[in-house]
């Protein structure tokens, strides 16, 4: 059974506070639009994100005095500090900052990093003994220990002083280790999500403060930093986003060899690097040493001071993230096949997978879990089975709305050990209780999550016009950066667009195409498909960026998600339920009210003339605002924009120049095609949304609106051939037999000129009409035919000025 497609998500946003961001901050419609969704609609706060230049003193961490006391006291006495980190790239950047410092301060300092196949995740009893032997008498550990409550009470009891700096959650129990700890969370610093680099960095500066050196010589591993906080997938948000900043330009000038030799093997270019580049290209290649072999030689790489040293290794790395890709996409297959076969023998999908194979790297299930997760949108957990040894290791991945860590703490009785976030979490078990850990996991699941939650989401944080997609906004995104959880890349909706000329690319695995919307182009590519659809309008999400190619730098659409235009109703207003009645009452209205009303601006006005109509009207209605859209003529209006707009209610401006009551103070009013006649704005907010196509639409509506000589003849002759009529019969004459009928005041007028000429004889109480006799006679003699002309000639006129504004 197939994944059901993702949903879109746009979540209603209030627009006063995107039009005040813009005014605020200076910044397009779009950029407001992403700010307000994503919760910062307050200018203070707005313009601190896009600043990104948070910052906390290291003395924001309770007990960090203790931590550092302890610390250089082992410093000054010469005795032996060990670092113990993770086979992770948080857990080995970690170790590569403290140890960077302690030799700083003149340390005797060494580490220890686990084997992911041999010694497991985090601090381990036979650890604490191995570190014993070989004289280790302060054990501090990075990214790791939080729950090893057992395993620092050992080593305490064996000697060994302990000093815990860790990020992860602690023990479910809420028992922590009985020694100084540097943790986020649990020490209360005011930017919570800090990975263990981040940590390590924030313990280097208090470190070097409390010594009496400067605490900014801590910022040499900025660098470092950033490529943890990037790796670990922690929220970029708060001083996270300075971190990041900060530590990316950092990286693009680093002295470090190994930083370098390995964006030369991943080719990363130093002077684009952005969290992109650090996620997709370096991170992994860091993380193949502890996936597949042990991670010290990431750390080497880190440390080393060598060009040559540091190149080997860089080749190692990228040898082994090669062998790791291979390794994967075999695991892979195999997974996606125990589901297959899941869906095909049960008729109702599981709520979570948890998939176990024997002779899996342990090393790279994780990695498989995050793709099974992704594609099916199920908590998933993969099980790595060592057919010798019955031991079985495993690596999970969670889904929005469901606590990885939770399902784990529901499941603990059959595991050995676990440990992790929400979103990510692993465990140790016995190969037997594997099908009691499924039962269990699965049913947490099943009884956690609702239908709704197993549905993907395909979220839009903006909605926007065809004319809006340039260099500037592309730009102007770039401002939210870095992107990663917490704070994803922007996608866009565009709604309406048109796709066009396809042309593979990359192999034939991708390829690149022209969306339109309204007057507007842009190039745009759609990676991993080769299935573009250029025969109906779609909404499509987009992510733009900026597309450096043989010097030059465009805008360049990258397609998420596209799918047939399938809008809400459009509610019609102001157009009669009874035509004939309609049709009457035109003769009893006053002839000055025929004339063009004057320039009335009640409500403030948004200029987007020859912009993108179907994102600016899409815009306010997915911001939850009521939505009137004014026409020339409504009926014909509706039959275009149905199939690819809704939401919202439509009327002519006829209709509303005869009940200003349509337009309620709280709607915004859309003027799809222009008045003829001086503006008159409305509602909360009039939009004026025209350009050169729907000008020309307005002049044939208005012209057969109050041209009449045409209309007159045709109606004439109808009702002469037919002697008589009344009811429905009379309605028909008046309809006409054009593809487009022909609208009920254009048919009351007509009557009126008819009637005032003697041309046609009315019982408006009847519902009737008789035509007597007559001679030729002269149009002009009848003054409602006068009062109409005057009215065509003063909307050309308009229009006319209009058309010259426009060019």
């Amino acid at each position: 059974m197939p994944p059901e497609p993702a949903r879109l998500q746009i979540a209603p946003c209030d627009i006063d506070a995107v039009f005040a961001l813009e005014r605020a901050l200076g910044v397009s419609h779009a950029l407001a639009q992403v700010l307000v969704r994503r919760g910062l609609d307050e200018v203070g706060a707005a313009r601190a994100w896009l600043a990104a230049d948070e910052r906390h003193d290291p003395s924001g961490f309770a007990g960090i005095d203790v931590a550092t006391a302890l610390v250089l006291d082992h410093v000054q006495a010469r005795r032996r500090i060990t670092i113990h980190g993770d086979y992770d790239v948080d857990g080995v950047t970690s170790t590569a900052i403290l140890v960077g410092v302690l030799r700083t301060l003149g340390a005797d300092v060494d580490w220890f990093l686990p084997s992911r196949a041999e010694d497991g995740y985090g601090l381990s009893a036979a650890t604490v003994e191995r570190l014993a032997a070989r004289g280790t008498r302060l054990l501090i550990t990075a990214d790791c220990a939080i729950t090893a409550v057992d395993e620092v009470a050992a080593a305490r009891a064996g000697g060994i002083d302990v000093l815990v700096t860790d990020h992860h959650s602690p023990r479910a129990d809420g028992r922590l280790p009985d020694a100084p700890i540097v943790h986020p969370a649990i020490c209360g610093y005011p930017c919570a999500d800090l990975c263990a680099a981040g940590v390590a960095y924030k313990l280097s500066a208090a470190l070097l403060a409390a010594a009496g050196h400067d605490p900014d010589i801590a910022d040499v591993d900025l660098d470092l930093v950033a490529l943890a906080t990037i790796a670990d997938c922690v929220p970029l948000r708060g001083e996270n986003r300075r971190l990041v900043r900060a530590g990316l330009r950092a990286l693009a000038v680093t002295k470090r060899p190994g930083l370098r030799a390995l964006m030369r093997v991943a080719r990363a270019d130093p002077s684009r690097i952005d969290a992109r580049a650090v996620g997709f290209r370096l991170a992994p290649r860091i993380n193949a040493a502890g996936r597949l072999e042990r991670a010290d030689a990431g750390l080497e790489l880190l440390l080393t001071r060598d060009e040559i040293r540091a190149a080997q290794i860089a080749d190692e790395l990228d040898r082994l993230n090669a062998e790791r890709r291979h390794t994967e996409t075999r695991i892979l297959f195999e997974a996606e096949a125990m589901v297959a076969e899941r869906a095909r023998s049960e008729a109702r999908a599981r709520a979570a997978y948890v998939l176990a194979g024997e002779g899996w790297h342990k090393g790279v299930i994780g990695i498989v879990a995050s793709r099974i997760a992704e594609r099916h949108h199920r908590p998933t957990v993969l099980v790595a089975v060592d057919p010798h040894t019955g031991a079985a290791t495993g690596s999970g991945r969670s889904i929005p709305g469901f606590d990885l860590l939770g399902a784990f703490d529901a499941s603990a009785e059959h595991l050995a050990r676990y440990g992790g976030h929400r979103a990510a979490a692993g465990c140790e078990l016995q190969a037997a209780r594997i099908g009691a850990f499924r039962s269990a996991f699965e049913t947490h699941a099943a009884a956690t999550l609702t239908p709704d939650d197993l549905v993907a989401r395909q979220r839009v944080d903006a909605v926007v016009a065809g004319d809006e997609l340039g260099l500037r906004l592309a730009d102007e995104l770039g401002r939210l950066a870095p992107f990663g959880i917490g704070n994803p890349s922007v996608s866009l909706l565009l709604p309406a667009a048109r796709c066009s000329e396809p042309k593979l690319m990359g192999e034939d695995k991708h390829v690149r195409f022209t969306v339109g919307a309204g007057s507007s182009t842009a190039r745009a590519v759609a990676f991993g498909t080769t299935k573009i659809d250029c025969d109906s309008p779609l909404d499509a999400t987009f992510s733009l960026e900026l597309n450096e190619f043989n010097g030059s730098v465009e805008p360049r659409l990258v397609l998420r998600d596209a799918r047939p235009s399938q809008p809400p109703p459009i509610t019609l207003v102001g157009e009669p339920t009874d035509y004939l009645a309609a049709a009457l009452a035109e003769l009893q209205r006053p002839l000055d009210e025929i004339a063009a009303k004057p320039r009335h601006l009640c409500a403030p006005v948004r200029d987007r003339r020859g912009g993108g109509i179907a994102g600016t009207i899409a815009a306010l209605v997915h911001a939850g605002e009521p939505v009137l859209v004014v026409a020339a003529d409504a009926v014909l209006r509706l039959r275009h924009l149905q199939p690819i707009l809704g939401g919202f209610a439509l009327c002519s401006h006829e209709a509303l120049e005869r009940d200003r009551a349509l337009a309620a103070p709280d709607v915004h009013v859309v003027m799809l095609d222009p008045p003829a006649g001086p503006l008159r704005t409305h509602g909360r907010m009039t939009h004026l949304t025209w350009g050169r196509p729907e000008l020309r639409f307005a002049e044939q509506i208005h012209e057969r609106e109050y041209a009449l000589r045409a209309s007159l003849t045709a109606t004439y002759r109808a009702l002469r051939a037919a002697g008589e009529a009344a009811g429905e019969e009379l309605e028909m004459l008046l309809r006409g037999d054009a593809k487009t009928p022909r609208p009920a005041a254009l048919a009351g007028r007509v009557l009126r000129v008819l009637a005032e000429l003697q041309l046609v004889s009315l019982d408006p109480d009847g519902r009737a009409l008789t035509v007597p006799p007559a001679e030729r006679t002269a149009l002009e003699r009848s003054a409602a035919f006068g009062a109409y002309q005057q009215r065509y000639e003063d909307g050309q006129r308009f229009l006319s000025e209009v058309t010259a504004q426009a060019a």
